[in-house]
């Protein structure tokens, strides 16, 4: 064979693949072009997708209608109120025209109502330091019965995660309904690493995570109340928990062994009255954020108060009205709910079956922060 005719033959090869080569090309591409779309398809929607938050990945709790809100958008306010007697047992059945909203000392008139329930969206926020829960202590045991026992009062629907804090708060579960995640996240509370107990700083953290959480939701804190070592201070942490606007119900821990230390002169004036602050600290941010506080003595009161938590935050009132300030200067509002008689605008009276008046407590919000405009 000649060497022109060799020539040929590569030439004729090269042509050939690069016909090939090219035709290869666009269908390659056309292929990837086609897939995209189709992985994009097969991906869930962002709404069907678990909300994102700033704990994680959060399992949105479905919202049954009409379920109650707080939003701060000046335009309308959606307000949730529990009133409950001296037993923590909640009061149905109390018309609309009985409750009296103020702001800022001003009435405001109510434009939406209702009464209703719904599960409960709860973050345990559990203190486990040295200072306090060392090694089968008798706070250790005592801590882990009140986390363990509010886990066994919680229905298949409710939501719950689990935060414990030290130095700093570490989120051991985010919000589920599988309660094995919980149990689990307990399991790791077991010999605390630092003796601080940064309260303020755990607080805040976890309120302003859960701050755009819709429905109803709350911070079960379970501390002695003692700040050790926090950035915030105590009138910050006042500040941006009223602005995140999460009602914290609060246990006190340590109330039998402080009084059995005290009668026995193991405290001094000095760790007395820091006791005396702790209990305030916890009283102020549960009645700042439309929560209720418990200091229980005795392992037979935990029954009675993860009781009172759940009726104040499953049965509820909304009310709903449009401030007369519609100012966005980003101040603080003050709200004051009460229960009025119409005819003469004295306090309600509430009686039981048998004629008697019953003392009654009204659990809501202390206020709201108004948004700011934006320039």
């Amino acid at each position: 064979m000649s060497k022109r005719v060799v020539l040929l033959a590569i030439a004729g090869l090269i042509a050939f693949l690069g016909v090939l080569l090219a035709q290869q090309g666009p269908q390659s591409q056309t292929s990837e072009t086609v897939a995209k779309p189709r992985q994009r398809a097969e991906k869930p929607a962002a709404a069907e997708e678990p909300i994102p938050s700033k704990f994680g990945r959060k399992e949105q709790p479905p919202l049954p209608e009409g379920a109650p809100t707080f939003r701060s958008d000046v335009t309308t306010i959606s307000l949730d109120i529990a009133v409950v007697d001296n037993r923590g047992n909640f009061i149905p059945n109390i018309p609309a025209g009985n409750f009296q909203i103020l702001e800022d000392n001003v009435p405001q008139r109510i434009s939406g109502f209702n009464m209703g329930t719904a599960p409960m969206t709860v973050c345990m926020v559990i203190e486990w330091s040295g200072a306090f829960q060392d090694y089968w202590t008798e706070t250790w045991y005592q801590t882990l019965t009140a986390a363990y026992g509010f886990l066994e009062t919680l229905k298949p629907e409710d939501y719950v995660a689990i935060v414990a804090y030290d130095m700093r708060p570490e989120i051991l579960s985010d919000f589920s309904t599988d309660k094995r995640k919980a149990y689990e996240a307990m399991q790791r509370l077991r010999i605390a690493a630092y003796q601080e107990a940064n309260l303020y700083d755990a607080l805040v953290d976890t309120a302003e995570r859960m701050s755009e959480i819709e429905g109803r939701k709350s911070i079960v804190l379970i501390a002695s109340g003692m700040d050790t070592f926090s950035k915030l201070t105590f009138g910050e942490t006042r500040r941006r928990l009223q602005v995140a606007g999460v009602p914290i119900y609060a246990i006190g821990l340590m109330q039998a062994l402080r009084e059995w230390a005290d009668a026995r002169g193991y405290l001094g004036s000095i760790q007395r009255l820091d006791f005396l602050q702790a209990d305030n600290q916890m009283r102020t941010f549960a009645n700042e954020t439309g929560g209720m506080s418990f200091f229980p003595r005795f392992y037979g009161e935990f029954p009675s108060i993860f009781a009172n938590i759940a009726q104040a935050l499953r049965n509820q009132y909304t009310v709903t009205y449009s401030p007369s300030n519609q100012a966005k200067d980003g101040k603080f509002r003050k709200i004051k709910v009460s229960l009025v008689n119409p005819a003469n605008g004295e306090d309600l009276r509430i009686v039981n079956e048998k004629g008697k008046a019953i003392k009654y407590k009204i659990v809501a919000k202390a206020g709201y922060t108004a948004p700011r405009e934006v320039e």
